[in-house]
């Protein structure tokens, strides 16, 4: 079997401070969010102070509006959102890359690249809210909320995907493999992939930022699965935010944090990425 041409595309560096900043710091998000409840020094359901306790030794968080320890609820509430958003991030990419190769290929071939992207264009205009909304009435509790953080984020990753493959399959190199009567698998695997990995890199910072920010949302909304999810937790210190600001500033900062360093990781990942095929 021949060797395909081999292309380059310089790619700017990012500084390593940033790199490694924004890897410690999403490491360290991560860590809290998936072992947070082995270190709540208290439960998360007992009351063990008044309403709205300011911060003090022992209470490093304070109270909620019912007297339970701010710090173990936010601790507790972590693998819920993170778990959530990352198989909702996975599935997301996973699909929307598969649907974008195959509208690319049909698009190429046969020139029926709508027959994917269409009813995909269609799901996307879809407020994702509002996805949410519909999703979570057929299917409630957690598993309703990866499949509506998928079904928002999948049609996104497909168009990025598509957008990326369509002009990758009008270099002469490929045009090239394919006079050569090369197979579409290896056609994928040694000649387009490469190119568009930076590509993939990057739509996974965002796909997770929106799967984070549905998670959170149906936890603030009140129609995710309860408990101390971070989303509830912001909702339930709204109305005392002025008597115990620090309820409500913990969780927010935690979810921005994840967010921000995620994405800031993901673009720095992508920077680094050689756009190189075999």
């Amino acid at each position: 079997m021949s060797r395909p041409a081999a292309q380059s595309d310089t790619v700017r560096a990012p500084r390593p401070l940033l790199l490694w900043t924004c890897a410690l710091t999403t490491g360290a998000v991560l860590l809290i969010g998936l072992t947070g409840p082995f270190f709540a020094p208290h439960s998360p359901t007992t009351q063990i102070t008044t309403p709205y306790a300011a911060p003090s030794p022992g209470l490093w968080l304070g109270g909620d509006h019912l007297g339970r320890d701010v710090l173990s609820r936010l601790l507790d509430g972590g693998p819920s959102v993170v778990l959530t958003s990352v198989l909702a991030t996975a599935i997301a990419v996973a699909t929307g890359t598969a649907a974008g190769l195959v509208s690319a290929l049909l698009g190429h071939q046969r020139g029926r690249s709508g027959l994917v992207m269409r009813p995909l264009d269609a799901v996307a205009a879809l407020p994702p809210v509002l996805a949410l909304l519909l999703v979570l009435t057929a299917v409630p509790g957690r598993l309703g909320v990866v499949i509506a953080a998928a079904v928002a984020s999948a049609p996104l990753s497909a168009r990025v995907v598509h957008a990326a493959v369509t002009p990758v399959l009008r270099r002469p190199h490929v045009e090239l493999a394919i006079a050569r009567g090369e197979g579409w698998g290896w056609l994928l695997r040694y000649e387009v992939l490469p190119l568009i990995s930076a590509t993939v890199h990057a739509d996974v910072g965002l796909r997770f930022v929106l799967a984070l920010y549905l998670v959170t949302a149906a936890g603030f909304l009140g129609i995710g699965s309860g408990g101390s999810d971070w989303g509830t937790l912001v909702v339930e210190a709204l109305p005392g935010a002025t008597l115990q600001p620090v309820a409500l500033i913990a969780p927010l900062l935690l979810i921005a944090t994840l967010a921000v360093s995620v994405n800031l990781l993901s673009d720095s990942v992508t920077r680094r990425t050689p756009r190189t095929g075999r």
